[in-house]
Parts: C-alpha cells; sequence; structure tokens
C-alpha cells in the first residue's frame, strides 16, 4: 500500500569554517550530518529524507541555503518545528523558514537562481577572527584592473577553464547573468580591516570550483600575472586554457538562492 509523503522546503544558513562541505563523507564532520543527526533526535526514529538543493565544498560558508525534507506524518505547528529544529542545531548552523511544497516539487531540477560572493582584503596581515569568512591577499592588488576582469565573466561564455578537473564530456556554455566586483558593504564585523572587497556573481547553474576559479584569476590579474585578454581568450569556445589557482574556500559565500 502507497504511503503518502509530505514535502517541505527549509531555507538554512551556516559557517562553513569547521565543515567538510554539504555531503556526508565517512568520518568527517559535514553540514548534511548534523542536520540529519539533528532530525533523527527530534523526529524521535519516524522515517525522513533531506536532499539539498546543491553541494557547497569545505569551508564554503551559506548566507541562505536550501533543502527538501521528505515526511510520512505531517508536521503539525510548523513555527513550533522551525523552533524545535533550531534548538537542537549546532550553533554555527540556523534554519530561517520552512514552508510546505507538493510532489512536484523536485528540489535540484527546479530552476533557481543563486547569489554567491567572493569576500576579500589585500596589503595587509588581519585579524585572525576574519579567517572564517574573508580572504587575505598579502600582496597589493590592482582593484580597479580585477574589477574590469570581473566584467568579462558577465553573459554566456564557455567557462571549461573553470571548472576543476573538466572532462571533454561536460556542459561548460552557462549563462552569468550579474558578475561585479565591489566595496563590501554586505558584511561588517569591528576585527574587519578598514576596506574590504567582494565579487558578486549571480547564475542559475556553475561548474565544480567555478566561482574560486574565476575568483583565483581576479587575484592574479590584480598581481600583474595575467591580464584581461588571457581572461577574454579563456571564455572563447576553442579555449584549451587551464585556470591553476583556486582560490581559498573560506572567502565565498553562497548568498542566496530563488526558486522559481
Amino acid at each position: 500500500m502507497f504511503q503518502k509523503r509530505y514535502y517541505y522546503v527549509i531555507t538554512i544558513q551556516y559557517l562553513g569554517y569547521r565543515f567538510h562541505g554539504w555531503q556526508k563523507q565517512p568520518n568527517v564532520k559535514t553540514v548534511h550530518l548534523m542536520i540529519d543527526r539533528t532530525f533523527k533526535f527530534i523526529l524521535e526514529g519516524k522515517r525522513f529524507k533531506t536532499l539539498a538543493s546543491g553541494r557547497t565544498d569545505a569551508m564554503v560558508s551559506a548566507n541562505a541555503s536550501a533543502f527538501e525534507l521528505f515526511l510520512y506524518e505531517p508536521i503539525e505547528d510548523m513555527k513550533a518545528f522551525l523552533e524545535l529544529f533550531n534548538y537542537n542545531l549546532p550553533q554555527d548552523i540556523r534554519a530561517l523558514d520552512i514552508k510546505e511544497v507538493d510532489a512536484d516539487f523536485n528540489i535540484i531540477q527546479h530552476s533557481k537562481t543563486k547569489e554567491y560572493l567572493y569576500l576579500f582584503t589585500h596589503g595587509q596581515k588581519c585579524h585572525p577572527f576574519c579567517a572564517p569568512i574573508l580572504t587575505t591577499v598579502l600582496d597589493t592588488l590592482d582593484i580597479e584592473k580585477m574589477q574590469e576582469g570581473a566584467k568579462l565573466f558577465q553573459g554566456t561564455h564557455n567557462f571549461k577553464t573553470y571548472c576543476y578537473k573538466a572532462s571533454n564530456e561536460g556542459l561548460y556554455t552557462r549563462e552569468i547573468s550579474t558578475c561585479e566586483l565591489v566595496e563590501n558593504t554586505v558584511f561588517s564585523a569591528n576585527f574587519f580591516p578598514e576596506k574590504t572587497y567582494l565579487l558578486r556573481v549571480q547564475g542559475k547553474g556553475f561548474g565544480r570550483n567555478q566561482i574560486r576559479l574565476m575568483m583565483g584569476a581576479l587575484i592574479k590579474l590584480g598581481k600583474g600575472e595575467i591580464t584581461l585578454e588571457y581572461i577574454k581568450k579563456s571564455l572563447l569556445p576553442e579555449s584549451t586554457e587551464v585556470m591553476d589557482y583556486i582560490a581559498p574556500a573560506s572567502g565565498l559565500i553562497l548568498n542566496s538562492i530563488e526558486f522559481e
């Protein structure tokens, strides 16, 4: 006999610094592991399943991510359920919202737009408390040139150069709707240096390590190790370039996710 299932989307945020990414892995602490461990406790043995909208790498944080929760009994009071969930989660994970969806919703296949931010500063050693969310480049960077370079990524291009271990079978023509490098006014702390910056990238799909490889290219551009022309050529359909520098993971934040 078919047993009815109930479907919920939960929005969460987390500091990724002590986690080995989202996906469960043997013998390491991941966000998914802590989420499922918490549900196992608060649901007291009832069947459930969780499925994420996407994976984040080790040490990458999320200001707003989402996953789908499958249950075989309905949640009677979603506000109380969210409060209980938060009460039992570790302090570096917080649930923001819960809503019920129907069986046709698929959190992986459903069209969505993601916004990533990459926070960084340059030219100075920073307070150690910055390390979880802010990358420090000790060399002096040409920020204006990096801003020009960021604009080159916007639009529809071949991003094979900016996908880790890209194969010849992958689909690398993707569209980035926004790519800009600006002064950081989104996150602040009294131990931050006076001036910090962020790379803002919006799109519907990204390859493995794509944002960090793009940021790596911009850092190399800011140091004078590559040129604007190199970035232009690396995005052409016939490009065979391989970006050899992946920016550190801890500066990357999944800032928002919007389902269409």
